[in-house]
């Protein structure tokens, strides 16, 4: 089993990269990783993305993860803002992930804000009991 490592939390966690091609913040979403014999599952805060809104792939070792949200606009435009706390914007993040899962049965599903991927170990990578005889 892998080894748990704790992230101190943070305010905000915004992902730098040398070039950017899209305008406004992008953030790292925050995630807990576990593992079983059978499988890793990752559960990424997104909040604010909807399923539809989720791009995510797997391929050479790399699970990449994009969360697009949607503005939306006050119910009420005669309404005047006093604060505003929560920044608009999508999340990214990769992550490197060992190559013995079995890539055709990943499966993933957003709810409420929290997504939640299922990388299923090919069965050449899960550990096995060996039964020793005696001679």
């Amino acid at each position: 089993m892998a080894d748990i490592v704790k992230t101190p939390a943070k305010n905000r966690q915004e992902v730098t990269r040398g070039e950017a091609t899209q305008s406004g913040p992008q953030f790292a979403p925050r995630v807990d990783i576990y593992e079983t014999d059978k499988e890793l599952t990752v559960f990424a805060d997104l909040p604010g993305v909807g399923p539809n809104d989720v791009d995510l792939h797997y391929e050479k070792g790399e699970l990449v993860l994009r969360g697009k949200v949607q503005k939306s606009q006050p119910p009420n435009h005669s309404r005047q803002l006093l604060m505003e706390e929560f920044e608009v914007g999508d999340f990214y993040r990769v992550f490197s992930i060992h190559e013995s899962i079995d890539a055709g049965r990943i499966e993933a599903e957003c709810k409420n804000g929290v997504l939640t991927v299922h990388l299923p170990k090919a069965e050449a990578a899960r550990p096995r009991q060996i039964s020793v005889k005696t001679a």
